[in-house]
C-alpha cells in the first residue's frame, strides 16, 4: 500500500467534509485538520520528492549537563517554554542556565548570573516588558530585560512554591499555581507586582488528586500502583488561557514512569472553580522508544500553532535521569485540548513549517531498524547488540572500549530508502560530573547495499559537539540495506555506547493488513481499567493501540510490542471510550480496525 493512501478519507467522510463546505459551514481549520489527521495517520509522500521540509525527532537533542554529584548521569525536566523579544527562551532544572532559540530547535546556551539555578522547577513569564522568574521553593522572584546577556537580580521576596507556575492574564494580574506532593493537590495565590508580589487572594486549592476515578493517576509504569503506595505524586501545574478559558494542566504519577502524563482541568475565572476535562490525560506517551509527556508548558506560536514540550523519563542511573520532548498541540472548537504524541519519537516536521502542526506533525518516514540483525567491532557483556534496536532507551549497546574505529552495524534486511538517522548515545563508562566543554561524539554514518562497497552519509567528526540524540535528516534519500555507524571520538571517559541507532525511511511493499478481531473488555468492577486483544498480523513489528472520547478523537494511543493483547489501565471511570488498533511495520501503518465502544 503506498503511504499515499492514508490521506485518503472514505466516500462517506468526504461527502461530509465537503457538505459543510459548500453550505457555508466551514470546518476550523485545526478541527478539519486534526479529523484528517485521526482518519489517516500519516501524510501523502510529496509531489515533488526533492521538496523535504526540515524535520526534528525526540528526544530533543541538546547538551544536557551531567550532574555535579554521583552517579555520572545527564538530566533536564520539568521545562518552562516563554516567548520574549522575538526568542524563545527554554528553562529547565538542573541545567546550570538556560537555552534559546529562533525556531525551536537549535538552541544557543546561556549561563547566568543572578539566578538559584539549581533549584528545580523553575518558572518564567513576561510582565511589563521584562522576565520575571521563580523556582521549586525560591523565596524570591528575579527579574531581567536582557537574558541573552543572563544578568539576573532579585525583585521581591517570594514565600517558596514548590513546581509553580507564573501565571500573567491578560490585564496583567499575576497568579501563581503550585503543588508538589503524594496524593496531593494543587493551590494558587494572586500576587500584586505593584506590593512587592504580596499575595493579595489566596492560596485557593483548585482541585486535588483522584486516582479512584482517574486510573492514569495510579502510580506505576502501568498504573497499577507502586511500592510508595496507589497514588500519584500530583505536580507540575501549567496555565493556559485560550478564547476565554483557562486550562489549569497538572501533572500524575510520578516523573519516573513513563506513565508520567498531563491532565487538565478548566474555569472561566483564574481562581476557579475547575471542573475536570474528562479527555484527561491529553498529553500521555506511555510507550515507545522514550516515554513520559509530564510537567510540560504549553506555548502558542503565531495566531494559531501551539507547542508543548514535556519532561521524558529514563530514570535508570538516577531517578531523575531524563530528557526533554517537544510536540504539536491544538484547541478543537468545542475546546478540547489535544496534544499530539502519535510516534512521537519518530521524525516530525519542523515547528513553523507546516500548517496545522497538530495534525500534520509527520513526514510519514518509518523506523526501519527495529529488531533487525546487527554486528559490531566489539560487546561489552551484559550490553548486547539488539540493545540498540529495540526501540527502548532504557537499554543499550556498548562496545569494550572508546576507541576510535569501533562500529556498529545493522542490516535492514533489503535495500530501503533511508532518510534520516537518529544515534542516542549512552555514555556507559563515563565518569563525568560536570557539563562537557569543547569535547562531545565523533563519528561518521555510511550506507552500502552489498555490505562491501560504503558511502558516508553523515559526517559529525567536527570537535565540541555534545550531542547526546543526534539527529540528522540527509540532504537527499539514500538507497541502502546496511548502515554502519563509526567511532571517531567519545567524550571524557565514556565507552561507546547507543542506545537506540535508529534509521527512518521507507521500505518497499506494502504496508499491514487491517487488524481483525479485536476485542475490549472493560471490567464493571474498575472502569478505569480495559482488557483488551486482536488477532495477530503476521508481518507486524508492533501495533498501534489508540483511544479516546469519539470514534473520530483516538487522541490517546499505546504503542504495543511483541504481543497481541493489552492491559489498559489508564481511564477515566464514568467516561465512554472507543477504541481501535493499527498494525504497523516499517512499509507503513494499516488501516483502522473497527471502531469499539465501550461504556
Amino acid at each position: 500500500m503506498d503511504i499515499a493512501h492514508h490521506w485518503l478519507v472514505n466516500t462517506a467522510q468526504r461527502h461530509l467534509i465537503t457538505q459543510s463546505f459548500s453550505a457555508g459551514r466551514r470546518l476550523p481549520g485545526i478541527f478539519l485538520a486534526i479529523v484528517l489527521w485521526h482518519l489517516a495517520p500519516l501524510p501523502a509522500r510529496a509531489a515533488d520528492p526533492s521538496v523535504r521540509p526540515p524535520t526534528f525527532c525526540n528526544p530533543l537533542d541538546l547538551p544536557y549537563r551531567f550532574q555535579p554529584a554521583a552517579p555520572s548521569r545527564r538530566e533536564a525536566a520539568d521545562p518552562t517554554l516563554v516567548r520574549f523579544q522575538g526568542e524563545y527562551w527554554l528553562f529547565a532544572s538542573k541545567s546550570g542556565g538556560y537555552w534559546h532559540s529562533r525556531d525551536l530547535i537549535h538552541w544557543l546556551f546561556v549561563q547566568p548570573t543572578g539566578l538559584p539555578l539549581e533549584d528545580y522547577a523553575p518558572t518564567v513569564e513576561v510582565l511589563h516588558g521584562r522576565m520575571i522568574f521563580t523556582a521549586f521553593n525560591t523565596p524570591a522572584i528575579y527579574t531581567t530585560t536582557d537574558p541573552a546577556k543572563g544578568e539576573w537580580t532579585k525583585l521581591a521576596n517570594l514565600k517558596g512554591y514548590p513546581d509553580p507556575d507564573i501565571f500573567v492574564d491578560d490585564d496583567q494580574r499575576v497568579y501563581l499555581y503550585y503543588g508538589c506532593s503524594y496524593n496531593g493537590s494543587i493551590r494558587v495565590v494572586e500576587l500584586d507586582p505593584a506590593q512587592g508580589f504580596k499575595v493579595i487572594q489566596g492560596p485557593l486549592r483548585c482541585f486535588t488528586s483522584d486516582y479512584a476515578a482517574h486510573g492514569w493517576e495510579m502510580a506505576g509504569e502501568s498504573n497499577r500502583g507502586s511500592k510508595e503506595g496507589p497514588g500519584p505524586w500530583l505536580e507540575g501545574a501549567w496555565m493556559t488561557k485560550h478564547a476565554g478559558t483557562y486550562y489549569l494542566q497538572y501533572s500524575a504519577p510520578g516523573t519516573q514512569y513513563k506513565t508520567y502524563a498531563d491532565g487538565v482541568y478548566t474555569a472561566t475565572n483564574p481562581l476557579g472553580p475547575f471542573v475536570y476535562a474528562p479527555y484527561s490525560p491529553f498529553s500521555h506517551k506511555p510507550t515507545g522508544f522514550i516515554g513520559g509527556a509530564g510537567h510540560s508548558s504549553t506555548l502558542r506560536v503565531g495566531d494559531q500553532e501551539y507547542w508543548h514540550i514535556s519532561s521524558l523519563t529514563i530514570s535508570i542511573r538516577h531517578i531523575f535521569e531524563r530528557r526533554l520532548g517537544l510536540f504539536p498541540t491544538g484547541f478543537l472548537p468545542d475546546g478540547q485540548l489535544v496534544c499530539n504524541t502519535l510516534l512521537g519519537d519518530y521524525p516530525q516536521y519542523l515547528p513553523g513549517t507546516q500548517a496545522q502542526p497538530a495534525a500534520n506533525h509527520s513526514p510519514g518516514w518509518m523506523l526501519l531498524s527495529y529488531r533487525k540483525p546487527a554486528t559490531a567491532s566489539s560487546t561489552l557483556d551484559s550490553f548486547p547488540v539488539a540493545n540498540a534496536f529495540d526501540e527502548d532507551i532504557r537499554t543499550w549497546w556498548s562496545a569494550a572500549s572508546g576507541h576510535a574505529g569501533e562500529w556498529l552495524q545493522v542490516d535492514l534486511g533489503r535495500p530501503c530508502q533511508v532518510e534520516s538517522v537518529q544515534i542516542n548515545f549512552a555514555d556507559e563508562g563515563m565518569a563525568r560530573l560536570a557539563r562537557l566543554e569543547k569535547d562531545g561524539y565523533q563519528y561518521t554514518v555510511a550506507t552500502s547495499n552489498d555490505g562491501t562497497t560504503w558511502a558516508t552519509c553523515v559526517d559529525h567528526r567536527e570537535p565540541g559537539r555534545d550531542s547526546p540524540h543526534d539527529y540528522t535528516q540527509l540532504a537527499a534519500p539514500v538507497s541502502a540495506r546496511y548502515v554502519r555507524l563509526t567511532n571517531a571520538h567519545m567524550p571524557a571517559t565514556s565507552l561507546f555506547s547507543v542506545s537506540g541507532f535508529r534509521i527512518f525511511g521507507h521500505a518497499p511493499g506494502s504496508a499491514p493488513a487491517r487488524v481483525h478481531g479485536f476485542q475490549v473488555v472493560r471490567p464493571p468492577a474498575d472502569t478505569r481499567q480495559a482488557h483488551i486483544a486482536w488477532a495477530p498480523v503476521p508481518d507486524a513489528d508492533f501495533y498501534l493501540l489508540r483511544y479516546g472520547l469519539a470514534k473520530d478523537r483516538l487522541f490517546n494511543n499505546y504503542q504495543v510490542y511483541q504481543t497481541n493483547a493489552f492491559d489498559l489501565n489508564s481511564l477515566n471511570r464514568g467516561t465512554t471510550y472507543y477504541f481501535s488498533v493499527q498494525a504497523v511495520n516499517d512499509r507503513g501503518i494499516s488501516p483502522p480496525a473497527r471502531v469499539v465502544v465501550v461504556k
